[in-house]
């Protein structure tokens, strides 16, 4: 009874993935290798800390960057956007085949200046976004705010 529950649900489950699309993550992890390739790898004292971004498929993985400069939420949000943009094209996409966005502000009051700077930047269709004011102690490196974002490379 229950390996056919099971395979009920696997049916319904690949029936909802073959009409709606969502089956992309399974292409991506296909498509090329099942290695990630890191790219702009930082390091501390010769040991990997992080990369700017990490491909997988077709799918691009860009780290967290943010504002190291004194200035308001604009100035900081203009900033990591641009920063974004680099490192995306970098990686071989562009604002416009951005996914998702991870949004950390320092200060929730900052939401609408943020908005304010982020609105049209990713194109007609903008990705899905999360965003959240990070605890006490704020953003690292006095940054206002900080993102990171998941996108494609076709």
């Amino acid at each position: 009874m229950q390996e056919k529950r099971r395979s009920l649900i696997k049916k319904l489950f690949g029936s909802i993935v073959a009409t709606t699309g969502l089956g992309f993550a399974a292409k991506a992890a296909s498509h090329t290798t099942d290695e990630k390739e890191a790219h702009n790898v930082v390091y501390d004292q010769d040991i990997p800390l992080f990369s700017g971004h990490t491909i997988l498929g077709n799918m691009v993985f860009i780290a967290g960057k943010g504002a190291h400069f004194v200035g308001d939420i604009t100035s900081h949000t203009d900033h990591v956007l641009k920063e974004l943009e680099k490192e995306l094209i970098a990686a071989g996409s562009s604002m416009d085949k951005v996914l998702k966005v991870n949004v950390y502000l320092d200060d929730i009051k900052d939401y609408k200046g943020m908005n304010e700077v982020f609105k049209g930047r990713f194109g007609k269709k903008p990705p899905v976004r999360t965003t959240v004011a990070v605890a006490k102690g704020g953003v690292p490196g006095d940054s206002l705010v900080e993102m990171d974002c998941i996108a494609y490379i076709s």
